[in-house]
């Protein structure tokens, strides 16, 4: 639950998402800008790059976690906010579990994107399982579908996530 005290603390964080987002479109990138607030206070800003390095995966809040975690030497950012113009898409909360993320805090929503013609709601509608047809995904087990599985379980020096 969020609670008025949170929302206002994130005010100055989410202001700053958003100039990073009005400052990209006047570069040419998309209207996305993002922090992440390392529990050390640091802050690690992220832009959409999509168009410019040509890359889907690029997308602000993504960013902002690679550069938090490139500048933490850690791919673990527990303690982390993670600060977003928008509302993240599927791609950027499925990033800020792998991460660890503590939080997400966004100023506009999905509706206000979608607007702006970046509609994402049928991504949900996939995740959901109401439209399995957009990417039909299928196992196909082989023999050694295992064995990277296997490789793992015997590597003494493995670093767990």
């Amino acid at each position: 639950m969020t609670h008025a005290s949170d929302s206002l603390d994130a005010t100055p964080f989410l202001e700053q998402a958003i100039m990073l987002a009005v400052r990209n479109v006047a570069d040419g990138g998309g209207p996305f800008g993002a922090l992440v607030v390392t529990p050390d206070g640091r802050v690690h800003e992220g832009v959409n790059r999509v168009t410019r390095d040509n890359d889907p995966t690029a997308h602000a809040e993504v960013v902002a976690i690679r550069a938090a975690a490139a500048a933490s030497a850690t791919f673990d950012l527990s303690g982390a906010v993670l600060y977003a113009s928008c509302e993240p898409c599927p791609l950027c909360l499925s990033a800020a579990l792998w991460a660890r993320i503590d939080r997400v805090y966004f100023a506009a929503d999905r509706h206000g994107a979608a607007a702006a013609g970046f509609d994402d709601a049928v991504f949900y509608d996939f995740f959901n399982g109401t439209r399995p047809e957009l990417l039909p995904v299928a196992q196909a087990a082989i023999p050694t579908s295992d064995a990277p599985f296997d490789a793992w379980r015997r590597n003494a020096q493995r670093t767990d996530y």
